[in-house]
């Protein structure tokens, strides 16, 4: 009989011990040990049977590498081009992709309709939901489709098995936490449930070439569930982001052994499921043509792709005795710092105004080229002036009040060009080396947030 015995696991390492420990010696995190029971005598031959026809013998040699010839791998296409963006060009054969983000986001939906959407064998395994639940979805976001199968199964050795048999071109694992292997003694979405059965997963997409998606759950801290060694082990881990009271979405990559991890995808959720947005600046500009103060148009990149995002500020007389400071989008901590570099460069003064600032979407932007609309939006509700709706802004501000440059300009001016801005303010240094006449549109540059104040107020 297997003989049993207790340890102790850190929930964001995986570092076991012994003992019950505080603070744990591996990662310096507090209490994230955690009280397992492992089998010492795990049954080899029957863990042996679940692998069993599926084991390749590989007599590889090393070689130098300089004999080693690129392009053989060829990536299979999902049917969505922004999936197949942040993938870095497609899915590559053998590959295991993580995509985690929060409770109702979409990451079922995304990758449903994406199975149905493929004009290949894709094998859909489910252990959060029924066969019905998942044939009621199908039906809501796309066109029935022959070659998706469908498995509710939590059972890893029943998993494998019936990929096995059936041999399709994706398998996709709903999700890593509610999936256990029999021969593991731990509850399912335990740390070591969690690192196991995704070791057995990948071990399977290495051996058949059969690319896997899995999908994590996330803790209230944002983090994907389970070890910290989960990310290590898998190829590629995409986030899927956004707010359930606005429609879009983000998908957007931390790890990606394939690709670039700059790349990310943009979504509307709609009644059908999920719409890959092409042109997001065209969706998120409003479309209304009347002039507000407040109202400023930043050229964001996102990615490697150019955003225009209309930018919202509200400055008003404090009516209670502390001055409220909100952001929605953007980093409370920045805003308090551009306020600061007003009032001290620019001797504009915030100390007894409310400040709201609102990124329009839902989206949450970390690009620091925003800053310089911020500025002016801030400014502009101060004076309660508008600036015109043809005007956009790309610049980052510096403590001392200096407007510093920003990466891919050319990028978003074509972008700002393209949507029939007539002038966008950036930097000076950003203008080095730039050929106006090749753009319709009028480039300003300015080295002083003194300067642009000067220009419109």
């Amino acid at each position: 009989m297997a003989k049993s015995k207790k340890i102790f696991v850190c929930s964001n390492c995986g570092n076991t011990s012994t003992r019950w420990e505080g603070k744990c010696v591996s990662c310096g995190e507090w209490n994230t040990y955690q009280e397992q029971e492992v089998i010492a005598d795990t049954d080899r031959e029957k863990r042996k049977s679940v692998w069993k026809d599926t084991e390749k013998v590989y007599k590889q040699e090393a070689r130098p590498i300089a004999e080693i010839q690129l392009g053989r791998t060829v990536r299979i296409k999902s049917g969505d081009n922004e999936l197949d963006r942040v993938l870095g060009g497609g899915i590559v054969p053998g590959s295991l992709i993580l995509i985690g983000g929060q409770p109702g986001i979409g990451k079922s939906t995304l990758l449903l309709q994406t199975a149905l959407q493929m004009e290949k064998t894709v094998l859909y395994v489910t252990g959060e939901e029924s066969e019905e639940q998942i044939k009621m979805r199908a039906n809501r976001v796309s066109k029935q489709q022959n070659n998706t199968f469908i498995l509710a199964e939590n059972n890893l050795s029943t998993i494998l098995k019936q990929s096995k048999k059936l041999l399709p071109d994706l398998v996709i694992v709903d999700s890593i936490q509610t999936t256990f292997s029999p021969f593991i003694e731990s509850t399912p979405g335990s740390i070591s449930q969690v690192r196991e059965c995704t070791t057995d997963i990948l071990r399977f997409a290495k051996e058949t070439g059969i690319p896997v998606f899995i999908v994590g759950h996330i803790t209230k801290e944002g983090s994907i569930a389970g070890p910290k060694i989960l990310e290590h082990i898998v190829d590629v881990v995409i986030q899927f982001e956004g707010d359930r009271n606005y429609n879009y979405r983000i998908l957007r990559t931390q790890k990606n052994r394939y690709g670039s991890t700059e790349e990310l995808g943009i979504y509307e959720m709609v009644s059908n499921g999920l719409r890959p947005v092409e042109n997001p600046s065209e969706l998120l500009l409003s479309q209304n043509n009347e002039n507000f103060s407040g109202s400023i148009v930043a050229a964001t990149i996102e990615g490697q792709r150019p955003v225009l995002i209309e930018t919202q500020a509200l400055v008003s007389t404090a009516i209670y005795g502390t001055p409220q400071r909100s952001a929605t989008g953007f980093d409370l901590r920045r805003l308090n710092m551009i306020l600061a570099v007003l009032e001290k460069r620019a001797g504009l003064f915030f100390g007894q105004k409310d400040v709201f600032l609102n990124i329009a979407g839902g989206l949450k932007i970390t690009d620091p080229a925003i800053d310089l609309a911020i500025v002016t939006a801030l400014v502009s509700s101060l004076e309660d002036t508008y600036i015109a709706k043809n005007v956009c802004f790309a610049g980052e501000i510096s403590l001392t009040g200096e407007i510093r440059p920003v990466k891919n300009i050319e990028a978003r001016i074509k972008e700002a060009n393209r949507l029939g801005f007539e002038q966008i303010f950036t930097s000076s240094n950003n203008l080095k080396g730039i050929d106006k006449k090749r753009f319709d549109i009028e480039i300003k540059g300015v080295k002083k947030i003194e300067e642009l104040i000067g220009y419109f107020f």
